[in-house]
């Protein structure tokens, strides 16, 4: 998978006076990494909204910083937004060396059809989301998937031990960690109504009563 590349270019611009740069079209982004000085860069809004969307964090990025020959290798690792309109405010790369491996927190992706869900009294319950893991910086994948056509009924699970990953990608979850599995819906039954009882012919006392106004009207 070819990394995705992004332009960008030196910024004089710094603190509050930034948002002249935002309503340009230009947002402010800054790179920094293990032994290196922190840059403060800027680059086209249009073009970093397509970067985010296509990648994420979990993608890694060329990006070619103006009157540089060689593009710097680098994982986004901060982005701000305002916590009203959501527009893009700022955005934090770390610069990585790809000769040395690197962990990095990597989402799963369910693919396939699970047999499972064509009872509808079944449902897939997701355990795990996110998995860490460790390999070099072109070799980190976007997402990890996890084929779920195996789960056929309720009960079934996939572990960490059943997913494969590449040959140079490990991990350090424990194996025995629960992925997904298919559980039972659970249906609130209705409370069954009590069956009527058969009404009686009548009380103890009310029988007394009736056989005494019966033995009265005989006697008269």
């Amino acid at each position: 998978m070819a990394n995705l590349t992004l332009k960008a270019s030196k910024r004089t611009i710094l603190g509050k006076k930034t948002a002249s740069l935002r309503r340009q079209g230009i947002t402010p982004i800054h790179v920094f990494g293990n032994k290196i000085e922190s840059l403060a860069l800027q680059c086209d809004s249009n073009e970093l909204k397509k970067l985010i969307a296509q990648g994420g964090t979990t993608r890694l990025i060329d990006v070619l910083i103006e009157k540089e020959k060689t593009p710097r290798s680098v994982f986004i690792r901060e982005i701000q937004r305002d916590a009203i309109n959501g527009q893009l405010l700022h955005v934090d790369f770390y610069q990585v060396n790809k000769a040395e491996k690197m962990t990095a927190e990597i989402p799963f992706v369910f693919v396939g059809d699970s047999p499972a869900l064509k009872s509808k009294f079944n449902m897939t319950e997701q355990l795990l989301t996110h998995i860490q893991i460790e390999a070099y910086p072109d070799k980190m994948p976007p997402h990890i998937e996890v084929d779920i056509s195996g789960l056929e009924e309720a009960g079934d699970t996939i572990y960490v031990k059943d997913i494969v990953l590449d040959e140079d990608i490990s991990t350090t979850a424990d194996a025995e960690q629960i992925i997904v599995k298919i559980s039972k819906i659970k249906i609130d039954e209705e409370p069954v109504a009590a069956e009527a009882e058969p009404e009686e012919a009548g009380t103890v006392e009310e029988t007394k009563a009736e056989e005494e106004t019966e033995n009265k009207s005989g006697d008269e």
